[in-house]
């Protein structure tokens, strides 16, 4: 089967067909799903989420699509930190483009990590893995993925569980705007808390 013959079966009553068919291992099949997506990144995230909120109702289809997508980010980033420097990775880290946002990301940290980690678009395998390449605190990324997961599942959990009710009242939008607020604004004090007692263990270690 290649890749485009996949795509084609990766459809929402397929998904959802096989969330029921492995019922029996209870969450495991709407948590292996969104997390096999960080490493393969063609999956159809959307619709594993979709078919989670559908399959396990809105709070645990969120609550099991959450723990896939940021276990996966967690250990593509993880792996790729520990093996970035072998040869095997050397021809993306050699890249202008990669070795850019490299920079990018350990001189803005959390904030537009966050902001990217947000919308279901982003290339999150990307991503992943330049964050693991560069050198960004672990703590700071975990944040990041957390929080900025938590706002895009969420998001796409509320408008796939009842998209009609999203067309014909938009004021129910409203509760995500404030939501993606408060996690920044949260997020950035926290990592402000992160950075001054890294500096303060820099001077005593000096």
């Amino acid at each position: 089967m290649d890749i485009a013959t996949l795509k084609e079966w990766f459809t929402l009553e397929n998904i959802m067909q096989l969330l029921e068919s492995y019922r029996a291992f209870g969450p495991l099949p709407g948590i292996l799903l969104p997390l096999l997506e960080s490493f393969v990144p063609f999956l159809p995230l959307f619709l594993f989420i979709l078919a989670n909120v559908n399959a396990f109702g809105f709070w645990l289809g969120f609550l099991f699509s959450w723990i896939g997508t940021c276990g996966g980010a967690l250990l593509v980033f993880l792996l790729v930190r520990k093996y970035g420097q072998k040869r095997l990775l050397s021809f993306i880290r050699n890249h202008k483009k990669v070795q850019k946002l490299m920079i990018w990301i350990e001189r803005h940290g959390f904030g537009p990590l966050f902001i990217l980690l947000c919308f279901p678009f982003t290339p999150s395998a990307l991503v992943n893995i330049v964050a693991g390449l560069s050198r960004i605190k672990v703590k700071q990324y975990f944040l990041a993925v957390v929080a900025g997961k938590l706002v895009m599942i969420i998001t796409i959990s509320f408008i796939g569980y009842d998209l009609q009710a999203m067309i014909t009242q938009p004021i129910r939008t409203i509760p995500v705007a404030i939501a993606i607020f408060v996690l920044w604004f949260v997020g950035k004090r926290v990592e402000a808390r992160m950075n001054v007692t890294a500096e303060k263990e820099r001077e005593q270690g000096n």
